[in-house]
């Protein structure tokens, strides 16, 4: 019988020599650890995991592999999430004796935890990571989206990268892989090979430049909404605000723009997993690039516990919690569908597919003030292509 104690070590790190909480308002106090006197037992109960991954390998940087602590340690110095979402810390993952022993027993731990329908939040590690993270949504036959915050598209045509710069290569040419769609916030185009930015943008992909990310940051959040993944990397921020991770850039996100991709993450319905990998505490200074890992960390937890489970029952006409808006544009045969929800102010875009089916496409306000111009939003081109292929 499977036994997540056998996969799993306890957590064990040194209380911190200043507390800038105390007595119970600190993040610890609110959540179940896995302790060598607190054994994982139950898991009946807890909305949310978390999986710290020490593995470095397969990476240019295998001082990740210390990354889970000493983002533990920033992390439990903080405030308790509001809310009652009750939260687990599963401790580290055992690393295999080899990377792909670490990547089969990940697979397991993930596999177990969705069946429970407990969301796990992982903490790399590198990127490479993300391949268990493949396995474990195929395993379970979901024909997902995968977005990632990089400022790199983690797909190479040189056999020789590290796994943490080419994990899209081995999921893509996977047959068995139920990878479906890929999302990219934040990517840098100087970092980037022109061709293979090319090569997604045929697949249909979703990539959106930083410097637009920037411009209009709330834009991500539909993004966010209909992914079933979400992994960060911490060189998506720049190097001033994070210079802890093995390959920095001057530019990229600051601190408190992480921070609300992190969130959008957090309160996305869809959503079955989270990671934040390439943390390197050996290249870090005073604990910055730890310290943001865990905020970003608690803000995705804080809006985890905001979430509002809307996605499935957008099709109840009879819920009242939606209203639809039919738009005309001139260059369209169909009425542009849009749905609106009266709650959290949310839309959608409704497309009808074979026998009458109904698929709902997150937007946002601006794509229906666009229809309204009588203009085709970008955003329903790009879903119309998804859905014909």
């Amino acid at each position: 019988m499977f036994n997540l104690n056998d996969y799993l070590s306890p957590v064990s790190i040194e209380p911190p020599v200043f507390e800038n909480l105390g007595g119970n308002a600190g993040f610890p106090h609110y959540i179940n650890i896995h302790t060598e006197n607190n054994p994982i037992k139950d898991l009946d109960g807890f909305k949310v995991a978390i999986i710290g991954v020490p593995d470095g390998r397969n990476s240019p940087d295998q001082s990740t592999s210390e990354a889970p602590d000493a983002i533990r340690m920033q992390l439990y110095n903080l405030a308790k999430i509001p809310g009652r979402i009750k939260i687990t810390d599963l401790g580290n993952m055992k690393q295999g004796n080899a990377f792909s022993d670490t990547i089969a027993g990940l697979t397991d731990i993930l596999c177990t935890l969705l069946k429970e329908k407990i969301f796990p939040l992982i903490l790399g590690g590198s990127s490479a990571l993300v391949m268990a993270i493949d396995r474990a949504l195929s395993l379970q036959k979901i024909k997902y989206t995968l977005l990632s915050v990089d400022p790199r598209i983690d797909y190479s045509s040189e056999s020789e990268k590290p796994g943490s710069f080419s994990y899209l290569n081995r999921i893509i040419s996977n047959h068995k892989s139920t990878f479906h769609h890929y999302i990219n916030i934040g990517f840098q185009t100087y970092l980037n090979d022109q061709q293979v930015l090319n090569r997604f943008a045929r697949r249909h992909s979703e990539l959106v430049r930083i410097g637009d990310v920037r411009q209009a940051i709330y834009l991500t959040e539909p993004l966010f909404r209909d992914s079933d993944a979400a992994v960060f990397d911490i060189s998506a921020v720049r190097q001033s605000d994070a210079p802890g991770t093995a390959i920095p850039s001057p530019n990229g996100f600051y601190g408190e723009e992480i921070c609300l991709l992190a969130r959008y993450a957090g309160i996305s319905d869809n959503l079955k997993v989270f990671g934040l990998f390439d943390v390197s505490p050996k290249l870090d200074i005073r604990f910055q690039t730890t310290g943001l890992a865990a905020q970003i960390i608690w803000f995705f937890l804080e809006g985890f516990s905001q979430k509002q489970y809307e996605t499935p029952v957008l099709s109840n006409s009879n819920s009242g919690r939606f209203i639809k808006y039919h738009v005309r544009v001139t260059d369209l045969e169909d009425d542009l569908i849009f749905v609106k929800s009266n709650l959290t102010e949310r839309w959608w875009i409704e497309f009808s597919i074979e026998n009458d089916q109904k698929v709902y496409v997150a937007c946002s306000y601006d794509d229906y003030l666009k229809a309204n111009r009588n203009e085709v939003p970008d955003k329903w081109v790009t879903a119309m292509n998804r859905i014909k292929s």
